[in-house]
């Protein structure tokens, strides 16, 4: 019997692009581990009127990780930090405002999990480029977008 019929299956739901890396920080909180969080304001429309979509993410895996923590002493000090990102599995979480002019109003926002960046520009110039990832390592890590297994709603 094939171990492929005991592992777990998923549907992932991953949205790629480009954007600004926000306020990031290190979570603590009061139960469960520590975690790294970024804003990422994704980049969407047309170039000559671009608007953003902000997502707020928890930082998934060590080398995107080790990419954003890279990136904090420039964020701080308020130069552009520009990247390719991919998050998976993104969700809206409604609250409400607590303070300020819509206090006590009903708000909502985007948050999803950074699991990847392909290259990171501070003001304008390259600090990092992913290597190319060959074919067979992006098929036996589940990766492969271009699968020909992938099932469509038709």
């Amino acid at each position: 019997m094939s171990n492929q019929a005991n592992e777990s299956q998923y549907f992932d739901l991953h949205t790629t692009g480009i954007g600004y890396l926000n306020r990031i920080r290190e979570v603590r909180p009061k139960k469960g581990q520590p975690f790294l969080a970024v804003t990422v304001a994704a980049l969407c429309g047309s170039k000559d009127d671009v608007e953003y979509r902000y997502i707020d993410c928890n930082v998934v895996g060590a080398e995107a990780e080790k990419l954003v923590r890279r990136c904090i002493d420039a964020e701080k000090a308020i130069k552009k930090v520009l990247v390719s990102f991919r998050i998976g599995d993104c969700w809206a979480d409604s609250f409400t405002y607590s303070s300020g002019p819509k206090q006590g109003t009903p708000g909502a926002s985007l948050k999803g999990r950074l699991l990847y960046i392909g290259w990171i520009k501070v003001d304008g110039e390259y600090v990092y480029q992913a290597k190319p990832r060959d074919a067979a390592s992006a098929e036996q890590q589940g990766t492969d977008q271009g699968d020909d297994s992938d099932q469509s709603a038709a």
